[in-house]
């Protein structure tokens, strides 16, 4: 019903940036919240960031002051912009969206996850 496509992970130096985008797509009704979670091997996944549909943001502590999250809502996307990238921040990165899809209630939709790898 819903489908999340995921892009921007890559390799990149310690202390450069990276810009993630979700896109959201399908039997859309309303997108309620969007969010970011990474997840090593070994560990569980943990959130980044989310946004709310008033556009109301919580970040982890690891992340604040290096890592934005931003939504258009008429494009359905959602973006993490990660600066001062550390080798810490390396993990599979995976959207996550809050929506009503047509004939479903609130659901938790996730995305393949992207891999971003931070060399020190």
């Amino acid at each position: 019903q819903v489908q999340l496509v995921e892009s921007g992970g890559a390799l990149v130096q310690a202390g450069g940036s990276l810009r993630l985008s979700c896109v959201a797509a399908g039997s859309i009704v309303r997108i309620n919240a969007m969010g970011w979670y990474r997840q090593v091997p070994g560990k569980q996944r943990e959130l980044v960031a989310r946004i709310d549909s008033g556009g109301s943001t919580n970040y982890a502590d690891p992340v604040k002051d290096r890592f934005t999250i931003s939504r258009d809502g008429a494009k359905k996307t959602v973006y993490l912009q990660m600066n001062s990238l550390k080798s810490e921040d390396t993990a599979v990165y995976y959207c996550n969206v809050e929506a009503t899809a047509w004939g479903s209630s609130n659901t938790n939709y996730w995305g393949q996850g992207t891999q971003v790898t931070v060399s020190s």
